[in-house]
């Protein structure tokens, strides 16, 4: 290659390089941001009150589930259920995914499912067993109902549809 050819090269990337340092400098003029006048998230040790810490906001009490079992449709729990397919499986002798299989778990101990390694929370809830009542407990907050388990799912408020799921569930024999 000859000697011009090089220039040009190196005078394109010292251009390139010319126009991107101007860019950050008009760039920095431009925008202005507000600084705080405190972290918003502090780094450190958290501070320690004198007074006594607040209670906790207690969790609203959920509806009784019967009168919207009386209205459930196992097919619309089926359609909602779908969500449910990337952690669970629903038909018998499928495999455990990264949660459990959930083919005939009504009235079933609480975390006993073969093959499946349950979180110390759900343990503690092994000598009860999967009802309506639980499953909306679940259902409408699994980090309420056991706290620390390792179910991610937010849960559904809508109790229609947490009746629809358990009718689904109930129907899966």
């Amino acid at each position: 290659m000859s000697s011009f050819e090089w220039n040009k090269i190196i005078a394109s990337v010292l251009t390139a390089m010319i126009v991107a340092m101007v860019s950050g400098i008009l760039a920095s003029k431009i925008v202005q941001p507000k600084l705080l006048e405190q972290p918003a998230y502090p780094i450190g040790p958290a501070e320690t009150a004198s007074a006594p810490a607040a209670a906790a906001p207690a969790a609203p009490k959920l509806e009784p589930i019967g009168p919207f079992m009386a209205k459930a449709d196992a097919a619309k729990g089926k359609e909602i259920a779908k969500v449910c397919l990337q952690c669970h499986t629903f038909n018998k002798g499928e495999p455990n995914k990264i949660g459990p299989n959930l083919f005939d778990v009504m009235e079933k101990p609480i975390a006993t499912e073969t093959g499946y390694t349950f979180s110390q929370a759900l343990l503690a809830h092994k000598s009860e067993k999967w009802d309506p009542d639980k499953l909306n407990e679940w259902l409408a907050n699994p980090q309420s109902f056991a706290k620390g388990t390792k179910m991610t799912f937010p849960g559904l408020p809508n109790e229609q549809q947490r009746a629809d799921v358990i009718a689904y569930l109930e129907s899966l024999k």
